[in-house]
């Protein structure tokens, strides 16, 4: 798990074209989908933490790649193995899943209409049985979404790992509210005691944010103080207060914060490959 947390740090910082993001993307997936690789022989999946680990590491690859640069078509087998993770027995499994998918819906490949009555999965295969390709994407964002109705009110039985259980609900939930208002989940985490916070407002930042504080444990904190790259990465606030009174007089129905934001995030991966963004040694 550790090289594969390493391979996507590495490209994310140091990638120099799409070209080598591809190359570690792809190496990733393998891992991910053995049967997608080359030499594939007797395949055996990988056990559910080495895979949830490798979905994670390479949806925070993924998060660099800007919307314009994607083909819909390349990515329809990845979508769809990625659904069938939704099924999956482990719920660490199901929680990468639902984090990758949720990028592919803000990269736009999968559109953001949304409505909760239209989860009929019988109809929904016989509509892209009968209309084939065309339909594939649309019926498989429908499908999506319908699991994760599911997995936002899944009840707990005896012996339930309830942590497990909530992380999901609450995962699931936010994915079904950002897909249906297109309100990105926002993430306010205190990285001092002057009162300084960071922020997110996208969900490629949130992967980001999860995957970073995963990689560096118990040093994150001090790496969100001092490193310039997370800097650039995410945005910081000094006043808490001021930062939500400020939220408060901001409405939902203006898109010009999140276009803004939006650019900021292309640029800056823009600049990344570049190998503009170096860390600062410990």
């Amino acid at each position: 798990m550790q090289v594969i947390d390493c391979l996507a740090l590495v490209t994310f910082i140091g990638a120099n074209d799409l070209i080598e993001t591809e190359g570690s993307l792809k190496i990733i997936w393998q891992v991910i989908y053995p049967k997608s690789g080359p030499n594939v022989g007797s395949v055996k999946k990988p056990d559910s933490a080495v895979l949830s680990s490798a979905i994670s590491a390479w949806s925070f690859l993924l998060t660099t790649i800007s919307s314009w640069r994607i083909n819909p078509d390349s990515w329809k087998e990845s979508i769809s193995f990625l659904y069938n993770l939704l099924e999956d027995p482990d719920r660490s499994v199901r929680i990468a899943a639902g984090e990758a998918l949720g990028l592919f819906f803000e990269l736009g490949i999968l559109d953001m209409n949304f409505q909760r009555e239209d989860t009929n999965i019988d109809k929904l295969e016989r509509e892209i049985s009968k209309h084939g390709a065309f339909h594939h994407l649309q019926g498989l964002k429908a499908k999506i979404l319908a699991r994760a109705c599911d997995l936002s009110t899944e009840a707990g039985g005896k012996g339930t790992d309830k942590k497990n259980l909530n992380d999901q609900r609450e995962l699931f939930q936010k994915f079904l509210d950002f897909v249906e208002t297109g309100d990105c989940p926002e993430t306010l985490l205190k990285i001092s005691r002057k009162q300084r916070f960071l922020t997110t407002s996208t969900w490629a930042q949130m992967l980001q944010l999860n995957f970073l504080k995963g990689f560096l444990g118990k040093g994150f904190l001090k790496h969100a103080q001092d490193n310039e790259l997370l800097h650039d990465i995410f945005d910081f606030a000094q006043d808490r207060m001021g930062m939500l009174s400020t939220r408060k007089k901001i409405s939902k129905s203006d898109d010009k914060g999140w276009t803004q934001k939006m650019n900021k995030d292309r640029k800056l991966a823009q600049v990344r490959k570049q190998g503009h963004l170096i860390p600062e040694d410990d």
